[in-house]
């Protein structure tokens, strides 16, 4: 862990690194403007609040029909999940106090009795049956994959439940820790129906709904009833921020308190400036590029796919661009997730090395392709460009804003990205399965490399009872994506947040925005 803490400006905006590769250099963002905040008033708030900024607002206040972290993060606020992943990194009690498997196909969890929500409907196994299988049924079209083997559930009385599943799942307890594991009221549900529901969320959480105003504000409520007791706030705000002009802002006017989703040089632009510190703190957000193995282009040849990999320099691209706030990542699974295997090492980066093996691939003066990206990682896009051109190979960079680029990478188009995409995941279940899952499996959405040994190993790792089998399936599978370079392996990226002098709050390791344990001075 490391904390930095801000300074007084004296000398305008810090110089940031910039990556110079061949004649490319990557841009500067615009210098931040002072002259407004986000919208929010600070006079007209009543008690003792916290503003939270984030860098984009959520896709809709149902749980069930939203699969991104921007929107958990607020709605981790207003409900409670089976079980929790705390700040140490353990698997934790929610509104299960013990989960156990009675059988290969069936987990158990006891409930927490007495369990509330927000409007007075009581928290049961009723509650969790009909959350889990609403979540399920193709009706609800929900995105959220982690319970794809559960089948059903059945109460076994008030308080316990039972999810049976097709296949044996050795990571239930923490597949239900944050998406997969939200409870819903069903009562009220049936009552005002799903938009409704959407539109004034009702969940048993820290915080209760007041008002959500798209691109701009959702405020929420300290529950003074909920089961781990009242939150250390009186009020939650979150608002959206784009950009570090828009972040410095808001901290300067007092509209935020608060900013999260920082890039390492957006929070250089941040840095010094008087009243504003940062907080950085080791993450698992995992980053890496896809490659299109499946066309016929160049990287249908693994020796191509394994040049990109020698000429994407990790190291200097995280000291120049990220500002050492990352750690490179040998083979996709993370430090701190369960199969990430020490023995492996990266490839060893090399422009030589990496022009042999095109010249060996038929492509001696290199070729042309695309890389895309959203435009909120451009400047790492564009020095991993320049990289690999030093190695002549020239991809041209697309930058999509975040909803084109997430509706592109969720999509049934496996090429709707594009011959090269950079990606990332925060493997917030701390197990590689959850980095994997969507990616390598050759039935998998975003699956663009097709492998039968990659398809048997990732059954092991999925379904397997002892853990020692599964960690051996882990690491043979991540050999066996370094041998086939499927994926250009980038780095595990710090959580860093910006904040001024009044919020003391410490994430866990996947960063999630779950602020009950918040508090604020006056």
């Amino acid at each position: 862990m490391e904390r930095i803490q801000g300074r007084a400006r004296r000398d305008g905006p810090p110089r940031r690194a910039v990556l110079r590769l061949g004649a490319l250099a990557v841009p500067a963002l615009a210098a931040p403007a002072l002259l407004t905040g986000c919208g929010a008033n600070p006079a007209s708030d009543v008690g003792n609040v916290l503003r939270v900024s984030q860098t984009g607002d959520p896709k809709t206040m149902d749980p069930h029909k939203q699969g991104d972290m921007t929107s958990m993060n607020a709605l981790i606020n207003i409900f409670d999940t089976l079980t929790v992943r705390g700040r140490d990194g353990r698997l934790h009690a929610g509104l299960a106090l013990s989960w156990a498997v009675t059988s290969p196909l069936t987990w158990r969890f006891r409930l927490r009795p007495g369990v509330t929500f927000h409007n007075g409907e009581p928290c049961d196994a009723a509650a969790v049956k009909f959350s889990i299988e609403r979540l399920l049924d193709p009706a609800t079209k929900s995105p959220i994959v982690e319970l794809r083997y559960v089948k059903n559930v059945s109460v076994v009385d008030e308080h316990t439940v039972d999810l049976h599943t097709t296949l044996h799942d050795p990571i239930i307890p923490e597949k239900v820790s944050l998406f997969g594991g939200v409870v819903v009221p069903p009562r009220h549900l049936a009552r005002v129906g799903d938009a409704a529901f959407a539109e004034h969320p009702v969940g048993t959480g820290p915080f209760t709904f007041v008002s959500w105003q798209r691109d701009h504000e959702l405020r929420l409520r300290a529950n003074p009833d909920h089961w781990a007791g009242r939150p250390g706030v009186d009020e939650l705000v979150f608002t959206p921020a784009p950009n570090p002009s828009s972040s410095l802002a808001a901290l300067q006017s007092g509209g935020v308190d608060l900013v999260t989703g920082l890039t390492p040089d957006a929070a250089q632009q941040l840095d010094g400036y008087p009243g504003v510190s940062l907080d950085s703190w080791s993450g698992i957000r995992t980053s890496y590029l896809s490659l299109d193995t499946l066309d016929a282009g160049p990287l249908h040849d693994k020796r191509v796919r394994q040049a990109l990999n020698h000429a994407v320099d990790v190291p200097l691209l995280i000291k120049a661009v990220l500002g050492g706030k990352a750690t490179e990542v040998p083979a996709m699974i993370p430090r701190g997730a369960f199969g990430f295997d020490p023995s492996l090492k990266p490839f060893a980066r090399s422009v030589d090395t990496a022009r042999r093996l095109l010249a060996e691939a038929g492509h001696p003066h290199g070729f042309t392709t695309e890389l895309t990206a959203s435009n909120v990682d451009s400047n790492v896009a564009e020095a991993i460009s320049g990289l690999l051109a030093r190695a002549g190979v020239h991809a041209k960079v697309n930058l999509l804003d975040p909803g084109t680029y997430a509706d592109r990478l969720t999509s049934t188009d496996h090429g709707a990205l594009g011959p090269m995409y950079l990606a990332a995941s925060t493997v917030w279940t701390l197990d590689g399965e959850s980095m994997l899952q969507s990616n390598v499996r050759s039935d998998r959405r975003q699956s663009r490399w097709h492998n039968k040994e990659a398809d048997r190993l990732v059954d092991i790792e999925e379904l397997a009872v002892e853990p020692d089998r599964r960690e051996r399936a882990f690491s043979d599978l991540q050999r066996l994506m370094l041998d086939e370079a499927p994926f250009v392996s980038l780095y595990q990226i710090d959580n860093i947040y910006a904040r001024n002098e009044r919020p003391r709050w410490k994430p866990g390791p996947a960063g999630v925005l779950a602020m009950a344990s918040a508090e604020v001075s006056r």
